[in-house]
């Protein structure tokens, strides 16, 4: 069974090297829509697969940090990210060029490890995400899935490292430690899991 959440942000990027010339060359942005499945192998106390009101947590506020942002390649110039350092309170740095497939590559990898990094409490199944949707404009999309997170042409650049947010934008999480939470559970064999979700206290007995 596959539920499916959607999420908008507003950004603007410039995708180097491809064959559109406005692309790649001009300042653009677009109304992006990001579209999240996930799975598991049973349902929780509540029949879900796993509570939308989960979603609105860490998994929103990494998406909404997407959100009216320049995000630029961290290849470009030294003079490009000099500027958007002073003109942009909400900037991202990427290791890769913003195109759709990579933003749904990336989607897909952060999201996978922030699940992975959630302790459940209402006896959720193996909760696992199947494959994330970037619509950049009405006509198309790029979609990422599981298998591609073991496909080295494709996950080459994707590491916890693989995003710098500005500093305004991780002012406004809930969590403003979000990040680095994430970083310390991946990396240390003895961290607990840091998003905790515990048993609800309104429970029918079956």
């Amino acid at each position: 069974m596959i539920i499916r959440r959607s999420f908008k942000f507003c950004a603007a990027h410039i995708v180097r090297n491809c064959t559109s010339k406005r692309c790649s060359s001009s300042l653009h942005g677009h109304n992006y829509v990001v579209e999240v499945f996930i799975s598991a192998n049973k349902l929780d106390n509540a029949g879900m697969i796993l509570d939308f009101g989960i979603f609105k947590n860490e998994i929103a506020d990494f998406i909404d940090g997407f959100d009216h942002g320049y995000h630029f390649w961290n290849l470009e110039s030294q003079e490009i990210q000099k500027f958007i350092h002073q003109n942009s309170a909400r900037y991202i740095a990427l290791s890769h060029n913003p195109s759709a497939e990579n933003y749904a590559l990336l989607f897909l990898y952060f999201i996978d490890k922030i699940i992975g990094a959630m302790s459940f409490g209402n006896d959720e199944g193996e909760i696992k995400v199947l494959s994330v949707r970037v619509h950049e404009t009405d006509h198309g999309y790029a979609e990422a899935f599981r298998s591609d997170l073991e496909d080295r042409n494709f996950t080459q650049n994707l590491s916890l490292d693989s995003i710098e947010f500005s500093p305004a934008i991780q002012e406004e999480w809930k969590d403003k430690e979000m990040m680095q939470k994430l970083k310390n559970y991946y990396t240390s064999t003895l961290a607990k899991k840091p998003f905790i979700y515990t048993r609800p206290t309104q429970q029918v007995q079956k």
